[in-house]
């Protein structure tokens, strides 16, 4: 699925939990609206409000999707390419692993996520990249490490039951083969304390040159963060965003039968409502900014994210 729009001129300070869901949900909604007027499909009404008073129907979902594959992309969706040259802009993109989903799929989930979001912008090149983990969060207090202990590996696979720094590592050599290839230009991690830092930084070809932290008390950083940011050329960033910006039961409730569902999903696994029947569990999301550095405006941003339903049914939003 996609969600975003272009040429955005303001700032916003809204979640990304909630600016996703709220997005995607308004793109999901105007495409069934379009497929409706287009009548797509004959079988349904419009969305607007029927003479007796009774709710409308939605616009069955194979009318306002495409399926390429096992791939079903919700809403069906045409790339909106940066309208100056590619020299113009600073593409800066957060790549969020979720909780549960095994490290070992990381590299292809990174290749289709940055393959999305360089299509969608028609672009080769991204200038920013940064990197969120599950489970791992900053604690202003202490400048610590708060992650829980099954941070890396929530699935418990036993083909990959390595947790913590060794896991976040192997998935690092993944995105520094993106920046070798000069996809790439830099890269950056979300939520890593000092004592973090320090144990990650050995251990990388490509250091990042960012540090993305969630600050909840005003902004006030750890001097410990701030002196060893600085002892190592790492420029520190605040971010507003959600730690599990995706959770499965709100995916559901967006894709589902209910009133406020896009009714893609069943209602239930046996259910007969020419729904998609199976469990749904989001993969990864990644959110992308394309700001004209000349004058500051934030010409494209949006998100993609990929959810699986039973065992090979994908969908990208």
């Amino acid at each position: 699925m996609t969600s975003g729009s272009s040429v955005i001129r303001r700032p916003t300070v809204t979640k990304s939990n909630v600016e996703l869901i709220n997005s995607l949900r308004a793109n999901i909604v105007e495409a069934q609206a379009a497929a409706s007027i287009t009548g797509a499909d004959s079988s349904t009404s419009s969305l607007s409000e029927t003479s007796d008073g009774t709710p409308p129907q939605k616009s069955g979902y194979p009318s306002w999707t495409r399926k390429e594959g096992d791939t079903l992309y919700i809403p069906a969706h045409e790339p909106t390419p940066l309208a100056e040259p590619r020299s113009s802009y600073k593409i800066t993109v957060k790549l969020f692993y979720l909780p549960g989903i095994p490290p070992s799929r990381r590299c292809e989930h990174t290749k289709q996520a940055i393959s999305l979001v360089l299509k969608e912008l028609g672009a080769e090149s991204i200038d920013l990249l940064i990197v969120s983990y599950p489970g791992v969060s900053f604690d202003a207090d202490d400048d610590g490490d708060s992650e829980t202990s099954s941070a890396e590996d929530d699935s418990a696979v036993s083909d990959d039951s390595a947790h913590g720094m060794e896991t976040m590592v192997r998935t690092w050599r993944v995105l520094e083969a993106f920046h070798d290839n000069g996809i790439i230009d830099k890269l950056g991690v979300s939520e890593f304390s000092s004592d973090r830092l320090a144990k990650f930084l050995p251990q990388t070809k490509i250091r990042p040159s960012k540090d993305q932290i969630n600050v909840k008390d005003c902004c006030v950083v750890p001097k410990t963060l701030i002196m060893y940011a600085k002892q190592e050329s790492i420029e520190l960033l605040t971010h507003n965003d959600c730690t599990d910006i995706l959770p499965s039961g709100t995916i559901r409730e967006l894709l589902g039968p209910r009133n406020q569902g896009a009714g893609v999903l069943a209602a239930t696994a046996d259910a007969d409502d020419g729904g998609l029947k199976g469990d749904i569990a989001p993969q990864w999301v990644i959110k992308y900014t394309a700001v004209v550095e000349d004058r500051g405006v934030i010409e494209n941003k949006g998100y993609f994210a990929m959810a699986q339903v039973g065992s090979c049914i994908g969908e990208e939003s």
